[in-house]
């Protein structure tokens, strides 16, 4: 079998490909023969001219080479910064003058950019499988919950009523009513629980909704000041924007509450131009959001908003209270 005959263009990729060293010292020489002829042909007189001046042509074109070959490193500087800032999709794209050894430094960080890029989609499949069946299983739980505990329960607050109404002894009276009122405590806390867990309401009328029964609960809990304003949310908005929507506001919600101290809380959000956008402002002791790792709820809300491919964002400092934006695209 012949060897195949290398072409011009295989030529000059070769010649661009050597190594600066072998570069400058081609170059060097080919300008050193030069220079050699020129001074042998010029009349003595302009010897030491011609002597400065191929000198000047020297180290300007070594300085010429120099600055192309470092153009990929320049290159390469580039692309780690881009990663650096999450820009996965960011490439090393060697200019024609890179010689082979960081054209393959190149090639290599490409690879490896590739490779991260299908770890990350496959994590985040898992990832979105797993939130997947464990919003499955939280609705299964409040479904049992409602429709099994919470009914059981009604019922035997339905029998005590009646049995009230069948005893006269007063201390026998004193019992059942004891009993009534754990039971109808009981009851609500399973009503509660379930709400919690998962609620009905959002895959029932919606997200809006849902966020006004969740503000208006929250707001049975605590004596600081629960605003919500919502726009654009009549659309049908995909289920699981909603329910990323719904879990980080949640999730927001109840740490203002829990850890804030705040005297009010804002909520707002608005669907438009293909997007959710979601705020959540207290104006509690805030913490340093910069400084301090976040516990597992933040984790969790960080994970949602990926799954959706949207941006979360916590400013916080110790004083001046905590916001949680988020920003999670519809798609169609």
């Amino acid at each position: 079998m012949e060897a195949p005959v290398p072409t011009v263009t295989g030529w000059i990729a070769r010649v661009t490909r050597t190594p600066l060293l072998g570069k400058l010292l081609v170059m060097d020489a080919a300008l050193n023969v030069v220079a050699f002829l020129a001074l042998h042909t010029t009349p003595p007189d302009l010897q030491e001219e011609v002597a400065l001046l191929s000198l000047g042509v020297v180290l300007v074109l070594n300085l010429v080479l120099v600055g192309w070959a470092l153009q990929p490193l320049q290159v390469l500087e580039e692309t780690t910064w881009q990663v650096s800032q999450g820009d996965f999709g960011a490439r090393a794209r060697m200019p024609w003058i890179a010689d082979r050894n960081l054209v393959r430094i190149g090639s290599t960080l490409n690879a490896l950019l590739e490779r991260i890029v299908s770890d990350r989609a496959r994590v985040r499949s898992l990832a979105a499988q797993v939130v997947a069946a464990g919003d499955h299983e939280r609705a299964r739980i409040a479904r049992e919950l409602h429709d099994g505990t919470a009914q059981s329960l009604a019922a035997l607050d339905m029998l005590l009523t009646a049995t009230l109404g069948e005893v006269e002894r007063p201390e026998t009276r004193e019992r059942l009513v004891a009993m009534q009122q754990i039971v109808g405590e009981a009851l609500q806390e399973v009503r509660t629980l379930s709400h919690d867990v998962h609620p009905r309401v959002l895959d029932d009328l919606g997200l809006q909704a849902a966020l006004a029964s969740l503000v208006r609960r929250s707001r049975a809990l605590t004596d600081a000041v629960v605003e919500l304003q919502t726009s654009g949310l009549d659309e049908d908005l995909p289920r699981e924007v909603a329910s990323v929507a719904y879990r980080v506001v949640q999730e927001a919600l109840h740490n203002a509450l829990k850890h804030g101290e705040p005297t009010r809380v804002e909520v707002e959000v608005d669907a438009a131009e293909g997007r959710v956008r979601l705020r959540v402002h207290d104006d509690g002791v805030g913490f340093d959001a910069a400084g301090e790792a976040g516990g597992i709820g933040l984790f969790v809300m960080d994970e949602r908003v990926g799954l959706v491919e949207g941006t979360l964002s916590i400013v916080s400092e110790p004083g001046s209270g905590t916001e949680v934006s988020a920003v999670l695209p519809v798609r169609p």
